[in-house]
C-alpha cells in the first residue's frame, strides 16, 4: 500500500500516478501541480508529506460573494486594498507557513501574507480590484488550507490585549532601580562633601520617583482593598494597601521634616515584586479560546431560497436550485426556506421539506448514531446533515433555537470563581487582624514607656509586616504550575483554576469523544462467513460510497480483491447495493438488507444491542453484520483506578446504553453510570452534586457538555485539536495526555502544599522584622534588606520546588 506524496495518507481507494509520484486523490495531485507550476515545490523539501488533502468546496463559500457578509470579516477596506485575518486550523508545520507566506506567487493580487503559527491565523493583504474574498478563500481551500469561518466572526469583536500590567511593572522597576541607586550613600553613611550637600536634592528626587509608583503602579491595590472592605471582605490587598500607604506617608514626612531619607526604596521594591508576581501568574494562551459558545460553531450564512422557489426532485442528481441567495444566519425568519448541503450544520430549528436527511446530533446530544428523518419531521439546530442536499423551512430564528436556549441559562453569565475563596484570601483575614493587633498593642506599650517612639513603632510594624512574601507565594507557585501544565499540553484558563482543582472530590466524565477517541473505531463481524467472491463485491460496493461507515469498513476490508460492478445503487439513509454478473450485495440497515431476503434455515439471528451496526446481505440472503464499537482512550482503566482513591467517579453520556456492561466492568465499585442524558440533564446532575457539598470536575468534549462544564467547579475539555472545537471551559487537555489527568490533579494539590510551606517561610521573615519594629530599631537599611530578601527567597523557593514537581509529569509521560 503506497502513501500519498502530498499528504502522506494511505492511498486506500486508488493510487494516482503522476510524474513518478503517487497521490491518493485528484485533489492532492492538483495541489502538487499548482505548487510545481508556480515554482513552489520547495514546499516538499521543508518536510516530508506536509500537505493536507483538499476537501470538496463546491458551494461551501458562496456566502462570501455577498458583499454585506464579506465586509464583516475585513479588517481594512480602502483604496482598493483589503486586509483579512483567517483561521486556518490545518496549519501544522514549517511547510504550511512557507507556502502561505508565498501566496503572492500563486496570485499576483495577493500582496502579503503573514502567518501567526500559535494562533493558526494568516493575515492577508490583497488588491480588491483583482481578487475578492470569495476567490481568495477558495484558493486557500484548494490548497488544503480551508479557513474556518463561523457566526462569531460576524460580530466584529476583536480581542484587545491589556498591557497595563506591563506598563505598571516597567514604571515600578524603573523607579525601584533609581531609588536604590540614590539611597546607597544614606545606607552606608558616606561622608563626602558633595553627597552631603546634595542629599536633600536626592531625597526629593526619590520622592518624585515614588509618586508614579504609588498613584499609578500600586493604585490597583488601594482600589481592590476598598472594594473588599466595602463588601466586608479582608482580602490580601488590605494589608498591602496599608503597607504602601504607611511607607509613603512616613517617608514623605521624614524628608519634609528633614528626619531622614525614608523608605522609598522599600516602597518601590514592594510594589515591583508584587506586580512581578501578578505578571508571572498571568499566563495566557492567546491561541486558545476558553469562552466559546454556539457562535463559534454555527455558519455565518446559509443558502436561502427566494419566496416561491423550492428544490425540484428528490434525488441528489436531480436537485436544481432556483434563485438562491446567501443570507446571514441572523436574518433568517420563520417561514424562510433554506438549503443545507452535505456535512453542513443546521443553524435553526426547522421542518424537513424535501430531501433525504441523515442527521448527526452528536454535536448537541453526544449520541453518536445518526438519525434518519422524513419529510415533515422536526430538525433541531446543531444537527449535521450527512446525506446530500435537503430543503428546510425555518420554524424559529437562530436566537430562539433549541441549542441557543442552552446559553440562556444563568450559569453561562455567572463567574464561577467569584464565590471561590483562595488560600491567600483565607490567610489574609487572620493576618490583617493579627497585624493590626500587634501594631496597636506595641504602640500602646510605647505610649506608656516612651511617647517619642510610639508613632515610629506603629508605622514600623505596619511597614515591616506588609505581607509581600505571602502575596508572592501563590502567584509564583501557581504561575509555575500553569507553565508546567501548558508544556505538557494541559492549557489552564488561569492560575485560580489550579487552586480549585486541588479541592476536587468528584470527577464526572462524558463518554463519547471524552472516554472514547474520535480517531478510530473497533469493528467486528458477526454472522455467516462470506465467500471470497462475496467479499470482493462487498469491498467494491463500499469503495463506491462516501458514507462515513462505508469508508471505515472499506479501510478494514481493502485487502480483499476489487472487481468491476455492473450497477450500483444508494438509498440515502438506508443502504447501498452492488451488483455483478454472479452476485448481489446489500449493505446498510437491517430493514433494508432483509426487505427482500429469502428466509433460510441457517439465518443469523440479529439482536439489537443499541450499538452501531452495518448489516450485510448477499444474493437475497441475510449474512450478518459488522458491529462498530468505540475505541476507548489509552490508559482509561488506570485513570479510573487512580482517581477512585481520592474521588467519586461518574460517567454521564448522551449516548445509548449499548456499552454499559463494558463500562461497569472497568469502573471502580460505587461509581455512577447514566446514559441518554440531554445537555440540561447533565447540568442539573452537576448542580445536585454541588448541593450535596461536592467539588466537581467535569471532563467533556463537545458543545452538548457546555452547560455541565460551566456549572462544575472546574470544566476540563478533552480535545483532539486544541485550536478548534472546544466549548466554554476552564481548561483544555490534549487528548494524547488523557492518561495524565490524575497527575495534573495531584500536582495541583501539591502546589497548595508549596504555598503553605512558603507562608511558613515568610512568617520567619516577619518575626525577624517585627523584632526590629516593635523595639523601635527599624532603620531604612534593615527594611531595604529584609523586604527584598524575603521576596527573592520566596520566588526562588517556589520556583525550585515546583520545578521538581513538574518533573513528575515528564516521568509519567515516559511511562
Amino acid at each position: 500500500m503506497e502513501n500519498c506524496f502530498h499528504c502522506g495518507e494511505v492511498c486506500d481507494r486508488s493510487t494516482i500516478k503522476h510524474e513518478e509520484k503517487s497521490f491518493c486523490c485528484h485533489g492532492c495531485k492538483t495541489v502538487f501541480d499548482i505548487l510545481n507550476e508556480n515554482d513552489l515545490s520547495y514546499y516538499y523539501d521543508l518536510q516530508e508529506s506536509p500537505g493536507i488533502t483538499p476537501s470538496r468546496i463546491e458551494g461551501k463559500y458562496d456566502f462570501l460573494e455577498n458583499t454585506v457578509i464579506s465586509e464583516k470579516l475585513l479588517e481594512f477596506n480602502e483604496q482598493g486594498i483589503q486586509v483579512v485575518t483567517l483561521l486556518i486550523p490545518s496549519i501544522h508545520c514549517s511547510s504550511c507557513i512557507w507556502v502561505l507566506e508565498n501566496l503572492n506567487k500563486l496570485n499576483p493580487a495577493i500582496k502579503t501574507a503573514q502567518v501567526d503559527f500559535p494562533k493558526k491565523n494568516v493575515r492577508i493583504t490583497y488588491s480588491s480590484d483583482l481578487l475578492n474574498l470569495h476567490d481568495l478563500v477558495v484558493l486557500l481551500a484548494r490548497l488544503g488550507y480551508d479557513p474556518y469561518i463561523s457566526l462569531e466572526d460576524a460580530s466584529g469583536k476583536k480581542t484587545k490585549t491589556d498591557r497595563s500590567l506591563i506598563y505598571k511593572l516597567g514604571v515600578a522597576g524603573f523607579a525601584f532601580g533609581n531609588i536604590m541607586f540614590l539611597s546607597f550613600p544614606e545606607y552606608f553613611k558616606v561622608d563626602e562633601f558633595w553627597l552631603e550637600r546634595f542629599k536633600h536634592v536626592f531625597r526629593w528626587v526619590m520622592f518624585g520617583f515614588s509618586l508614579p509608583v504609588v498613584f499609578y503602579a500600586g493604585w490597583g491595590y488601594f482600589v481592590s482593598a476598598f472594594k473588599g472592605l466595602r463588601s466586608k471582605i479582608l482580602n490580601i490587598d488590605v494589608p498591602i494597601a496599608i503597607g504602601i500607604f504607611v511607607l509613603f506617608v512616613r517617608s514623605s514626612v521624614e524628608i519634609i521634616m528633614d528626619w531622614g531619607s525614608g523608605f522609598f526604596d522599600s516602597l518601590a521594591g514592594l510594589v515591583f515584586f508584587l506586580l512581578l508576581g501578578k505578571f508571572f501568574q498571568q499566563k495566557t494562551y492567546a491561541f486558545l479560546s476558553f469562552e466559546r459558545d454556539y457562535k463559534s460553531y454555527f455558519p455565518i450564512a446559509v443558502t436561502r431560497l427566494l419566496k416561491g422557489e423550492a428544490i425540484n426532485g428528490t434525488s441528489n442528481d436531480a436537485i436544481k436550485l432556483k434563485k438562491e441567495e446567501q443570507a446571514q444566519v441572523y436574518e433568517l425568519e420563520k417561514g424562510d426556506r433554506i438549503i443545507i448541503r452535505n456535512s453542513e450544520l443546521i443553524p435553526v430549528d426547522a421542518i424537513l421539506i424535501k430531501g433525504h436527511a441523515l442527521i448527526d446530533y452528536s454535536f448537541v446530544t453526544g449520541e453518536a448514531e445518526p438519525v434518519v428523518k422524513q419529510s415533515g419531521d422536526y430538525l433541531y439546530a446543531g444537527g449535521r446533515q450527512q446525506a446530500g442536499v435537503i430543503e428546510l423551512e425555518v420554524l424559529k430564528p437562530v436566537e430562539q433555537s433549541y441549542l441557543t436556549k442552552l446559553w440562556s441559562n444563568e450559569i453561562f453569565s455567572k463567574n464561577k470563581q467569584s464565590g471561590f475563596e483562595s488560600l491567600t484570601d483565607q490567610i489574609s483575614k487572620r493576618f490583617t487582624i493579627t497585624l493590626l493587633l500587634i501594631a496597636f498593642v506595641s504602640t500602646a506599650f510605647w505610649l506608656f514607656y516612651d511617647k517619642s517612639l510610639a508613632l515610629n513603632v506603629f508605622t514600623s510594624v505596619l511597614i515591616v509586616a506588609c505581607p509581600c512574601a505571602i502575596a508572592l507565594a501563590a502567584p509564583f507557585t501557581l504561575g509555575n504550575l500553569l507553565r508546567i501544565f501548558g508544556r505538557n499540553k494541559c492549557y489552564i484558563k488561569n492560575s485560580k483554576v489550579i487552586e480549585q482543582m486541588s479541592h476536587i472530590d468528584t470527577v464526572v466524565f462524558d463518554k463519547t469523544g471524552t472516554l472514547t477517541t474520535n480517531q478510530k473505531n473497533g469493528i467486528i463481524y458477526e454472522g455467516v462467513t462470506l465467500s471470497e467472491e462475496e467479499k470482493s463485491v462487498l469491498t467494491s460496493t463500499l469503495r463506491a460510497s462516501n458514507h462515513p461507515l462505508s469508508r471505515a469498513l472499506y479501510t478494514l476490508l481493502n485487502k480483499n480483491g476489487i472487481c468491476t460492478l455492473d450497477s450500483f445503487n444508494e438509498e440515502i439513509g438506508k443502504g447501498i447495493e452492488g451488483v455483478t454478473e454472479s452476485h448481489t450485495v446489500k449493505v446498510g440497515s437491517y430493514d433494508y438488507v432483509t426487505k427482500d431476503a429469502v428466509r433460510k434455515s441457517h439465518e443469523v439471528e440479529y439482536e439489537n444491542t443499541g450499538k452501531t451496526t452495518v448489516h450485510i446481505g448477499a444474493n437475497d440472503e441475510y449474512k450478518g453484520c459488522f458491529v462498530f464499537y468505540n475505541e476507548y482512550r489509552k490508559g482509561m482503566t488506570s485513570v479510573f483506578k487512580e482517581l477512585s482513591e481520592t474521588c467519586e467517579l461518574v460517567v454521564l453520556s448522551g449516548d445509548n446504553s449499548g456499552e454499559q456492561a463494558y463500562l461497569e466492568q472497568i469502573l471502580p465499585q460505587g461509581s455512577s453510570l447514566l446514559f441518554n442524558q440531554k445537555p440540561e440533564d447533565k447540568l442539573n446532575y452537576i448542580k445536585q452534586l454541588q448541593e450535596q457539598g461536592k467539588n466537581v470536575l467535569m471532563v467533556g468534549d463537545g458543545l452538548n457538555d457546555s452547560g455541565a462544564l460551566a456549572q462544575s467547579n472546574v470544566g476540563l475539555v478533552i480535545s483532539e485539536n486544541v485550536n478548534v472545537f472546544s466549548p466554554a471551559c476552564d481548561g483544555i487537555l490534549d487528548a494524547s495526555r488523557f492518561n495524565q489527568i490524575t497527575t495534573f490533579m495531584t500536582l495541583s494539590r501539591q502546589g497548595i502544599k508549596v504555598i503553605n510551606y512558603a507562608f511558613i517561610f515568610s512568617l520567619f521573615y516577619n518575626v525577624i522584622g517585627l523584632g526590629f519594629a516593635v523595639t523601635g530599631n527599624l532603620a531604612p537599611v534593615v527594611a531595604a534588606i529584609l523586604m527584598p530578601l524575603s521576596s527573592i527567597s520566596i520566588v526562588v523557593f517556589t520556583t525550585v520546588y515546583t520545578y521538581f514537581l513538574g518533573r513528575k509529569l515528564s516521568v509519567s509521560k515516559k511511562n
